[in-house]
Order: structure tokens, then C-alpha cells, then sequence
């Protein structure tokens, strides 16, 4: 009797509820013994085989990089673009159904208008300078150009919902949950995804060095605690992420902080990589590097001049901002990673894509690069630039904002300031 009792409630729908929670809150994350066990790279059988590999997608993947570097500005701003509608292109295809797309024709259509309609904005916005200088003036496509920058604003906003009456009239009965969930996915993706991207951008075109060291810090600690953990790794730094270690993430922090004060003094002598872009010719470029990147001599304490044979050395200024883009890189920007981590978790997938072996997709690396990217730019604009405009800021504006005769009207107005200005004197 006992013995039915006990089958039927085993047998009752709170008891298997409970059970498919039990097993559900264990697939979440694995106990910290099963990751010591089974998830550290120290105890990976194939983990040479996966170095190996990783390395020499690093290689191939930094002489393309080095390349593109070389040819200048437009180029690395161009590869900037291939790799965000990679990106868009991987997370697009995350959340995809092949059934429910082949009864809604056009739908992959309208996240890529969603997406290109968010590119004209961004880029609108932050390379606007760039265009102005881009065409010649007095002739129909400056005039064309001065006419988009006025009104970029209204053309994106209208753009934009075409997109949304479009959404609107493809809603299809039974397919409304799926039909919103990719509407919502989509602009997460802009949101998160591409606006974080497009800050770098930005930085290429206040000088390379802006986007090229904070990029090559997060390369740097991604290798570093990579290496670190491969050789030393023993204690789990955090569930989402099971082959990050302590020991990697301590080690490479401390790589990290002294690679840029070093790597600061090398790039910051080339002018190829400080001077900045103002439009989107490829021509070398000549420019006064400012007080950041003049070497200026620095007193050593006497607590080191006791072990090392010099008291002073040269360094560049650049090279203290370095040291909190180098700390930034090593401490925070690797949340960024585990932000990833944990969204693989969350629709159990290893990576976001194939395209790069021993890597993942594209999604996998720029994962820490968007977060960095935002980063670099807000202390450059915070702390580097100078806080007033400059005449060519303004000149430009003006030349953009303004047109031929309204120009020539400000000119007179100019000089008869400083004539009655002179006349007082």
C-alpha cells in the first residue's frame, strides 16, 4: 500500500516539477569542482592543439590588421564596417527560425534596413567633418552634401519608420510573438552591438593612436590571460566563464598596465598614427603633435636610481593616459567578455560564429573592443581634448552650416568688428 502511495506521488505533476527544476538549476552552471576538474585549460587534453590553432589565426589575423594600419584612415574605418555587418550578420542569424522566415519573405530585408538606416545616423553624426571635406566646394555634390547634413536628422527619423509601417504590415496572425522578438533583437543589437562599434570610428579619425593602442591593449590582455591561465591557471575566477583563472586575469592585468606605458612611447612618435583626419583622403599626413606626444624628461625617484644606472628618462605625456586606458583594459573591459559569456549561456552556444578558427566568430573578439572603443572615446573627449573650440572647429562648422552668401555676409560683419575693434585701440 506504502509502495503505491509512494509511485503515485512521485507521479504527481508538483513532484515532476520539481524535479525538472532541479534539473534545469544545474544546467545553468556547472559546481566549481566539475569546472577544476574538467574546464581549466591546465587540465585540457587538446589544449596545444587549440593553441596551435589560435595562434595562427592570431598571426593572420595581425598581419591583415598591420596592413590595413599602413594604408591609413578610410581603410581602417572600412574594415570597421565590414566587421560590425559581420557581427550584425552572426547575431541576426542567433535568434533565426528556417520555418518561420520562409512564411515571412522580406523579413530578413527589414533588419537590414533597420541596420543601415542606424549606420547612416551614427556615421552621419560622427564623421561629419570628414564629408564636408570629402567634395570640393562650389560644386553640386558639396551643395548635396551641405543639404544631407542639414536635414540627416529627418531623413534617418523617416527612414526609420518606413521601417516601422513596414514591420506593421507584415504582421501575420501566429506569428506575432516570433515577428516581435526579432523586431526587439534587432534593435538590441544596434543598440548594444553597432552604436558601442561605431565609437571607434570615431577615435581613428582623432588620430590612429586612439584607436590603435586602446585595440591592441585588450589584443594584449587577451593573449596575456590567455597564456597566464594555459601555464599557472588552477582557480576559477567566475562561473560564467569556466577557463578564466585568477591567475590569468591577475597576470594579465599586470601585463597589460605596462604594455601600454611602454607602447604608448613607440606609437606615440609617429605621426602617421597621432595626427588626426579631417576628411577621407589617403595622402601621408604632416601636423604638430602637441605637448601630449613631445618628449619631456622625467626625474627618477631615488629609491630606483639605486638599482638602475640613469636618473632620468625621456618620456611622452601621452604615455600617463595610457597607464588608465591600460587599467581600464585589464579590469573592466573583460566584463564585457563575461557579458558574452553569459549570453552563450543563456541559448547554449559555444560562439557566436565560425568565421575565425580557434576563435569563434567575429561577435567572440570585439566582445571587450566595443566596451574599450566607448571608453577610449569618452576620455579623449573628457581629458585630452582641449575643453574650448579651436578656429579650425568653428571654421568648419561654419563652412558646413552656412551658405556661400550667408558666408560672405559673416565675413563683413567680421571685418567691420575688428576695424571699429582697431579704431577704439
Amino acid at each position: 500500500m506504502s509502495r503505491r502511495i509512494m509511485e503515485r506521488d512521485l507521479q504527481s505533476p508538483r513532484s515532476l516539477s520539481q524535479a525538472r527544476h532541479r534539473r534545469k538549476s544545474t544546467e545553468a552552471f556547472p559546481d566549481v569542482a566539475k569546472i577544476i576538474e574538467s574546464d581549466l585549460l591546465v587540465n585540457d587534453q587538446n589544449k596545444y592543439r587549440s593553441m596551435w590553432i589560435r595562434t595562427y589565426s592570431s598571426v593572420c589575423m595581425l598581419m591583415c590588421f598591420i596592413l590595413v594600419v599602413y594604408l591609413g584612415h578610410l581603410y581602417l574605418w572600412g574594415m570597421i564596417v565590414v566587421i560590425q555587418i559581420l557581427m550584425t550578420s552572426e547575431l541576426f542569424n542567433l535568434l533565426r527560425r528556417a520555418t518561420e522566415d520562409k512564411r515571412l519573405p522580406g523579413f530578413r530585408l527589414l533588419n537590414w534596413h533597420f541596420f543601415f538606416t542606424a549606420m547612416l545616423y551614427v556615421y552621419g553624426r560622427i564623421l561629419g567633418q570628414q564629408i564636408m571635406h570629402a567634395v570640393t566646394p562650389e560644386k553640386f555634390f558639396y551643395k548635396l552634401a551641405t543639404k544631407f547634413m542639414k536635414y540627416q536628422m529627418v531623413i534617418c527619423y523617416f527612414l526609420y519608420i518606413t521601417g516601422v509601417m513596414w514591420f506593421i504590415l507584415t504582421l501575420k496572425k501566429k506569428m506575432y510573438k516570433y515577428q516581435f522578438s526579432q523586431y526587439a533583437w534587432t534593435h538590441m543589437i544596434l543598440i548594444v552591438v553597432f552604436t558601442q562599434s561605431s565609437f571607434t570610428a570615431a577615435n581613428i579619425f582623432e588620430g590612429i593612436f586612439w584607436f590603435l593602442l586602446p585595440a591592441s591593449l585588450i589584443a594584449i590582455n587577451d593573449v596575456a590571460a590567455y597564456f597566464f591561465g594555459f601555464f599557472f591557471g588552477k582557480t576559477p575566477l567566475i562561473k560564467l566563464s569556466p577557463k578564466k583563472t585568477w591567475e590569468g586575469f591577475i597576470g594579465a592585468s599586470v601585463t597589460t598596465v605596462i604594455s601600454a606605458f611602454l607602447l604608448a612611447n613607440v606609437l606615440g612618435r609617429y605621426q602617421w598614427l597621432t595626427c588626426p583626419r579631417r576628411d577621407f583622403a589617403t595622402s601621408w599626413l604632416e601636423c604638430d603633435p602637441g605637448p601630449l606626444f613631445k618628449p619631456e624628461t622625467f626625474v627618477l625617484p631615488e629609491e630606483i636610481t639605486r638599482w638602475l644606472p640613469w636618473k632620468e628618462i625621456l618620456i611622452l605625456p601621452v604615455q600617463w593616459h595610457a597607464l588608465c586606458l591600460g587599467l581600464f583594459a585589464s579590469v573592466i573591459a573583460p566584463f564585457g567578455g563575461f557579458f558574452a559569456s553569459g549570453f552563450k549561456r543563456a541559448f547554449k552556444i559555444k560562439d557566436f560564429g565560425g568565421s575565425i578558427p580557434g576563435h569563434g566568430g567575429f561577435t567572440d573578439r570585439m566582445d571587450c573592443q566595443m566596451v574599450m572603443a566607448v571608453f577610449a572615446y569618452i576620455y579623449h573627449q573628457s581629458f585630452v581634448i582641449p575643453q574650448y573650440y579651436p578656429v579650425e572647429v568653428l571654421l568648419e562648422q561654419i563652412l558646413g552650416s552656412l551658405t556661400f552668401e550667408e558666408q560672405e555676409l559673416l565675413l563683413s560683419k567680421l571685418k567691420e568688428v575688428i576695424e571699429g575693434r582697431q579704431l577704439q585701440n
